[in-house]
């Protein structure tokens, strides 16, 4: 029988908070501030700058021309926030709280995830987006039943 330690917390599974660089979103607040022509562009120049950041990817896929281009930014924000918190020493599982700052562009690019799958037809990968939003923030993020939603 091996024996393996079981860490016990009060307020359930372990929490992840990330951080963001300040550079980062000093420069994304200002390109969101860029009249409505130029804002799309300006905040593509912050994702160049910082391919890292999901808040930044988050707002891009906001401002996407269509569904697919929004699908893809939250795609590429998603999985960029996956190595975000992977760095940040998560290892599958706990909690991603909506409650701190710096989880909020991973966890809106995880929701539009949801969404933009669902637009697409992949009801499946919808789904599993939204179970896992359930995992990571159960407060803020309550199951939803998509059963009826044309799968």
């Amino acid at each position: 029988m091996s024996e393996s330690p079981v860490n016990l917390h009060a307020d359930g599974p372990p929490r992840t908070e990330l951080e963001r660089d300040p550079a980062a979103s000093s420069a994304l607040t200002e390109a969101l501030g860029r009249p409505a022509p130029e804002r799309r562009g300006a905040v593509a120049a912050v994702v160049s700058r910082w391919p890292r950041d999901p808040e930044a990817w988050a707002c891009l896929a906001e401002l996407g021309r269509d569904t697919v281009e929004r699908y893809a930014a939250y795609r590429v924000g998603y999985h960029r926030g996956l190595d975000a918190l992977r760095a940040a020493g998560w290892s599958g599982s706990g909690y991603v709280r909506w409650s701190h700052e710096g989880n909020r562009g991973f966890l809106r690019c995880l929701a539009g995830l949801a969404e933009q799958a669902r637009e697409i037809g992949e009801f499946d990968e919808a789904e599993r987006c939204g179970v896992f939003l359930n995992q990571l923030d159960p407060e803020k993020f309550p199951p939803v039943d998509d059963r009826g939603s044309g799968a």
